[in-house]
Formats: C-alpha cells, sequence, structure tokens
C-alpha cells in the first residue's frame, strides 16, 4: 500500500514550522537588507559620471549587486547558522546530514530561482550592449590616436591636422573613437569617469568609443602593470565645450 501524498502546500508549512529554517530564513532576511544597502555603495564611491558609458556601468554594478545579494545572503545565512547552531562538539566525526540534493523542495526553488536571476541579467546585459553599440555608431564621430609608452601618454589627432598633445582634450557631447595601440609593453587604457578602459597592445590596434557628456577635468590611468613606473604612468583627459576645443586645436596649429 503506498504511502498517502501529502499536498506541497501542507509540505511548505510544515518545513517553515521547524526552527532551523526560521533562523535561517531570519538570518538571510537581515543578510539580503544590509547587502541590498550595500549595493548603492560602489556607485557612490566612483565618483560623478561623465558619460552614457559609466552610468551604464555604475547602473549595472547596482542592479547586478542587488539581483545577487539574496543569494550571497543565503548561502552565508546557511553558512553562519550552521557554525553557531550545528556546530558539533563531540569527540568523534560529526554525523551526516541530510542530503539537500534528495529534498525536492530546496532543489527546485534553488535551481529555478537561479534561472530567473541568470535570465534577468543575461537580458539586462545584451540591452545595455545594445544601447551603448548604438550610440558609438554616431556620424561624425571625432577621432583620437591613444598611444601608450612606458610611461606616458600620447594623443594624436588626425582629423585635425595631426595636432598631438599629452593630455586629452575632448568636446562635450560629441562622440569620440579611440584607436589605441603601444609602443613597448601592453598598456591599458582608461579614462575613470569616462567609463571607457581598453588594452593597448603592440603592434596591434584596438578601438574604444565614448560621449562625454559632463565639462570637466578626468583621470587618465595605465591599468595593466607596465613595469617600474606604471603608478606614474597618467595624465588629464579635458572635456570642454565645442568652442574651447577649437581655440585648443588653433593654439597648438591644428584645424577644425
Amino acid at each position: 500500500m503506498s504511502a498517502p501524498v501529502v499536498p506541497f502546500g501542507a509540505r511548505v508549512q510544515a518545513w517553515s514550522r521547524r526552527r532551523e529554517v526560521r533562523g535561517v530564513l531570519l538570518t538571510w532576511l537581515v543578510l539580503t537588507v544590509l547587502l541590498c544597502l550595500f549595493a548603492f555603495v560602489p556607485a557612490r564611491i566612483m565618483g560623478t559620471p561623465a558619460s552614457p558609458t559609466k552610468q551604464a556601468i555604475e547602473s549595472t554594478m547596482t542592479v547586478f549587486t542587488l539581483a545577487a545579494a539574496p543569494v550571497a545572503a543565503l548561502v552565508w545565512a546557511i553558512a553562519l547558522y550552521s557554525l553557531i547552531r550545528w556546530r558539533h562538539r563531540g569527540a568523534g566525526p560529526p554525523p551526516d546530514g541530510p542530503a539537500l540534493r534528495s529534498h525536492g523542495l530546496a532543489s527546485g526553488l534553488w535551481v529555478g530561482v537561479s534561472s530567473v536571476l541568470c535570465l534577468f541579467l543575461l537580458v539586462w546585459g545584451f540591452v545595455e550592449m545594445q544601447s551603448l553599440s548604438a550610440s558609438a555608431s554616431a556620424a561624425d564621430p571625432l577621432v583620437v590616436n591613444v598611444t601608450g609608452q612606458q610611461w606616458v601618454w600620447d594623443f594624436t589627432y588626425p582629423q585635425q591636422g595631426g595636432v598631438q598633445s599629452d593630455q586629452l582634450y575632448l568636446p562635450v557631447d560629441r562622440p569620440v573613437v579611440f584607436h589605441v595601440t603601444s609602443e613597448d609593453v601592453i598598456h591599458s587604457f582608461w579614462v575613470v569617469q569616462l567609463g571607457i578602459k581598453v588594452d593597448a597592445n603592440p603592434g596591434q590596434v584596438t578601438q574604444t568609443s565614448v560621449t562625454p557628456d559632463r565639462i570637466g577635468t578626468y583621470d587618465v590611468r595605465c591599468a595593466e602593470l607596465c613595469g617600474l613606473l606604471h603608478a606614474d604612468m597618467e595624465t588629464q583627459a579635458h572635456v570642454v565645450s565645442a568652442t574651447d576645443f577649437t581655440s585648443w586645436l588653433r593654439a597648438n596649429g591644428g584645424q577644425h
């Protein structure tokens, strides 16, 4: 004679009454709230974004952290509760606990929730990539050739008569395409507040693009360990008005 089938709702209700389940869930709830509050911290400490690319990076970091918070909190909650309540204090080896893989409810919830989160993050990533790709293909971009070498950056403006500078000057609200290379070892061209970072490889040209949307002075750094003075391989990016950019070009012998 087969055992009676217990309704799913009754099994969930009975499972939720167990002391250890309530303890883990309470710990999970507290940790989830704390991690969700922390999710907004990285974007704030990264500085004011100066391009849609940087804004997309910050929003993606925040959303991904919020999505991951409940999962991380559950893992931590089980670990903490196990350490406090289920710690083995005997002389012999601890007994084996029940295998979660044989618990249909726990396994189903884990697989289902994880699948939904992964699908959400995949769709979010595709949407953001499509948005940035569309903005990068705008008409009339400013082309800047970027060359890294130990331990300086060189910027050349081929459309403006080949003007060269050791500091980067960009007009606000105009798409920019960077052609990046290196003269010696691998460097990494990183304009922090613009949210772009791409390797500078010797003998190769890599490309990245951005549209600065905030006037100001920002940091240009090398993000690849490139030798003794790697930490000193930094300069500044000046995002200026279109009029000021034209004046800078003319002052350096270039043409608009």
